[in-house]
């Protein structure tokens, strides 16, 4: 029988609405039965599946690129970490540190040596897992890009410590996937080999602060003026957050954009566990002060000075060294500080933009040396290069020569025209005095008087005499070179005045005194030594009576040094292109130049004004504290005086040397000199400040009767013939010269 299926209507029920709804039943099968998500499940497979192939073959290009990129690497083997540049630490005498010289800027030290949180304030900001990763950190760099994205929180590089060491060490800082490849290479190198403090001891050697300081030791000294050794909190801060941008967060240029980030390391320290909280709160309540202006000083000059020295002292350098220098810190920034002192308020008005001080003590060594005005400006150093004509501070080696040949202070000569083939020396005021003594003429800077007994002495003797004194440089042998007319460097020029302060001793200027490795085996050790005696006794006395009056009543009366004997010579050259002053005590031989670089004439600065007061200024503090100490001097008149062994030459034999002419008594003709040019008629004789013109000093009672000598006659045309003495011969000394107090510094000479 067929199966017959029944028929279901459909049925109209009342919903709680009221409405009428067909409904159409599912039969009980359909019902029962759900149908499977099989299309959520292939696409998670799917996900799977390509997941992990594409990390595969990524794994397999990173595998290759680092394969490719680590084969352009030194081989393993050969692999070293680059020799640290040597250092050159610079002290002064009394082991105060004064600059740091090399590629680094500052010496290596120990990790252990260093306050704990110094390093900690690197791992903090820069690499907070470094003593748990590998060398590369995939959480850091993570972690990295995620705050890069979103923005949160202050930004942190991917890097780590190590990666960054390996940057600085072995690669160069440009920003290719190459060279990040690389870093990662020799990171995992650096890690295997070394250990992780011995990783971040590399690091704070080598890392990059800004302003040419390579090295936690070198930043600590370049900003804040003293070792990584005692450095505080927010110093470590401060030099930690300079990692981001070290030019840009220079807390000498950028104080407040390196005190926020110092603020960001302190907290990151804090969170971190290295330090606590009430660290953390005095630390940010007392942040840290750069100091200004370092690389203006003009200690600068100095280790300069120094570096050049150092390559005759030990040669090549392939290690760290200190070098003790005769340097006095406290005497270098008095220098420093009435050189700029003056020309700030001065400069203009008398047309100066330059000037150098050098000073030394009676055995050569040279306690302070600026050889500029600015050293950020300019880093010339005037003091040891610049050669400059002296002028009148040049005349006390031609009265030396004359004293030596057989004058003395009392001596007279005419101050009076002179005509020299043509060429006329005047005095600045263009006033003459008659006859005058020796001593007044030198402390008045009469330019006559000098061109006179130069020409009695000879310009070849009087070039001798420089010389042995200490004056290096070339010099013209003419007429004109008893007024300063051959050009002479500072230091030069102090170092020949220095027999004068010490008793007669020729020195040699040094800056010098040891060197040592940063060990401690000495390379050097300077010994005292010293040219002998250049000067007799006889003659240094006489010397420094005639220059202490160029102090009480001469062209440098303005120099104030209260309870102290000093003496010295002030020096303009022609058309006031350059003004010196050179004085000395017992202690100390200072002397200052002022002018131009491009030799452009000054407004009327000589050297009895700028140069004088810069010198007081300078003295006054240099000399504070020190124990007062005479001059060498002792009796020096005519019954006291030895005879010279060598006297003043015939006068007949000068004339060939200025005019070629045959005399009674000629000398060969290769001893005689051609004419020498003619020097310019005026050259300044130091008289801006000088006393009024007084009437002639009649010459002393006791003087024996003058006659002109007949080199005189024939130099200057018959009008105009002064009368002025014969050379005076001295006689034979009764008794040995008195032993000064130089002589036992010296060891005798």
């Amino acid at each position: 029988m067929a199966r017959i299926d029944k028929r279901r209507e459909p049925r109209f029920d009342d919903d709680e609405d009221g409405e009428l709804r067909a409904e159409r039943r599912p039969p009980p099968r359909a019902r029962a039965r759900k149908k499977p998500r099989r299309r959520s499940r292939s696409l998670f497979g799917a996900l799977i599946y390509w997941s992990f192939t594409l990390a595969l073959w990524g794994a397999i290009a990173g595998g290759g690129l680092a394969v490719y990129y680590g084969a352009r690497l030194p081989p393993i083997d050969q692999l070293a970490v680059p020799k640290r540049p040597p250092n050159i630490a610079i002290l002064d005498v009394n082991g105060e540190l004064l600059a740091n010289r090399g590629d680094t800027g500052g010496a290596a030290v120990r990790l252990a040596d260093l306050p704990p949180y110094v390093p900690k304030a690197f791992i903090a900001i820069e690499d907070r897992r470094f003593y748990s990763h590998w060398g590369v950190d995939p959480i850091g760099i993570g972690r990295a890009i995620v705050r890069n994205v979103t923005g949160r929180g202050g930004m942190q590089g991917g890097s780590t410590l190590t990666q960054q060491l390996a940057k600085n060490l072995f690669l160069t800082q440009e920003r290719t996937i190459s060279r990040k490849i690389q870093e990662a290479i020799l990171a995992l190198w650096l890690e295997r080999k070394y250990s992780k403090d011995q990783i971040l001891e590399l690091y704070l050697n080598r890392v990059y602060f800004g302003s040419g300081a390579y090295g936690v030791e070198a930043a600590a000294e370049r900003y804040f003026g003293h070792g990584a050794k005692t450095i505080t909190l927010s110093e470590a801060a401060v030099l930690a957050g300079l990692m981001k941008a070290p030019s840009k967060l220079a807390p000498d240029r950028n104080p407040d954009g390196a005190a926020e980030r110092a603020a960001q390391v302190i907290a990151a320290m804090a969170q971190e566990g290295h330090i606590t909280e009430a660290m953390a709160k005095a630390a940010l309540s007392h942040p840290a002060r750069a100091r200004q202006d370092i690389g203006a000083g003009s200690i600068n000059y100095a280790a300069d000075y120094v570096m050049d020295m150092l390559d005759d002292t030990i040669g090549a350098i392939d290690q760290d060294i200190v070098v003790t220098t005769t340097i006095d810190a406290r005497l270098e920034m008095a220098a420093e500080g009435a050189l700029k002192q003056e020309l700030d308020e001065k400069g203009a008005k008398f047309g100066v933009a330059q000037g150098a001080i050098v000073a030394l003590d009676p055995t050569g060594a040279i306690r302070a040396l600026v050889g500029g005005r600015d050293y950020s400006a300019s880093q010339f150093n005037r003091a040891v290069s610049a050669k400059r004509q002296p002028g009148s501070a040049f005349k006390p080696f031609v009265y030396l020569t004359g004293l030596e040949q057989g004058l003395t202070p009392e001596s007279v000569r005419e101050d009076g025209p002179l005509d020299v083939k043509g060429w006329r020396p005047e005095n600045y005021s263009r006033q003459y005095l008659g006859p005058v003594t020796l001593t007044k003429a030198l402390s008045l800077s009469l330019n006559t008087v000098a061109v006179r007994v130069g020409l009695e002495v000879g310009p070849k003797a009087v070039a001798k005499t420089a010389h042995r004194l200490g004056v290096q440089s070339d010099l013209q042998a003419n007429a004109s070179i008893a007024l300063g007319t051959s050009e002479v460097t500072p230091l030069e020029l102090v170092a020949a005045y220095t027999p004068f302060a010490n008793g007669g001793i020729g020195v040699q200027p040094h800056v010098i005194l040891k060197v040592k490795t940063a060990a401690g085996k000495t390379l050097y050790q300077r010994k005292n030594a010293s040219l002998g005696r250049v000067i007799a006794p006889q003659y240094v006395a006489m010397m420094n009576d005639m220059m202490r009056e160029t102090l009480l009543t001469g062209t440098a009366r303005k120099a104030e040094l209260p309870g102290w004997d000093a003496a010295g010579k002030t020096g303009t050259s022609q058309d006031f292109r350059d003004a010196w002053f050179v004085g000395y005590t017992g202690r100390l031989v200072a002397g200052v130049w002022l002018g131009n670089d491009d030799n452009s004439p000054t407004k009327k600065a000589s050297g009895g004004n700028l140069p004088v007061e810069i010198w007081s200024r300078f003295m006054s503090v240099a000399l504070k504290g020190q124990p007062v100490a005479g001059l060498p001097s002792g009796a020096w008149r005519s019954e006291n005086i030895a005879l010279p062994e060598e006297i003043a030459k015939p006068m007949d034999d000068l004339i060939g040397l200025f005019t070629g002419e045959s005399k009674p008594a000629p000398r060969p003709p290769s001893a005689r000199m051609a004419p020498a040019p003619r020097p310019p008629a005026h050259i300044p004789g130091d008289s801006l400040d000088q006393p009024p013109v007084a009437e002639a000093s009649p010459a002393p009672r006791d003087a024996p009767p003058r006659s002109p000598p007949r080199a005189i006659d024939d130099l200057l045309p018959p009008e105009d013939i002064p009368t002025v003495g014969s050379i005076e011969r001295p006689r034979q000394r009764r008794g040995a010269p008195e032993r000064s107090i130089f002589e036992d510094l010296f060891g005798g000479g």
